[in-house]
């Protein structure tokens, strides 16, 4: 596991940016964190560092967002009101898992046992206005 401390969001951006250019084809991400954490803004750097333009947003209402460029996709789910396997079929998830997309999934504490294995997991802990701790780890390794 790796712990970093942001102080501000463009510090999350810049993590994400690096952390993306190591990244291989199909990663899943799985975000934990509460609301306002930087769920979003990790994501944006993401994106930035996978060498995509976008405005990127939260996917609430949309449920899944789709960010395309540089010969890259990233589908950026939020699972908030995932509840149960229906609902999650019903997302096209699983189908979304047979590509070589990047995943971004947002409240993965929902789905936490529909992730692959080598899902890697980004904890986000709001620890004051603008600092950030953030934790990068495989599923399942020690917290």
């Amino acid at each position: 596991m790796e712990r970093f401390i942001t102080k501000s969001y463009s510090e999350t951006v810049a993590l994400a940016e690096d952390l993306a250019k190591h990244m291989p084809n199909g990663t899943v991400i799985g975000y934990l964190g509460d609301l306002g954490a930087g769920k979003t803004a990790f994501t944006a750097g993401l994106v930035k560092g996978l060498g995509m333009h976008a405005d990127v947003s939260s996917p609430t209402f949309a449920i899944c967002n789709e960010y395309k460029g540089n010969g890259k996709t990233l589908y950026h789910f939020d699972m908030y009101r995932i509840d149960g396997w229906d609902d999650l079929y019903s997302t096209g998830f699983f189908d979304y898992l047979e590509t070589d997309a990047y995943i971004a999934a947002e409240w993965s504490e929902n789905i936490y046992g529909a992730l692959p294995d080598d899902a890697l997991i980004i904890e986000i802990l709001k620890i004051a206005e603008s600092e950030r701790e953030i934790k990068i780890y495989k599923k399942g390794e020690n917290r």
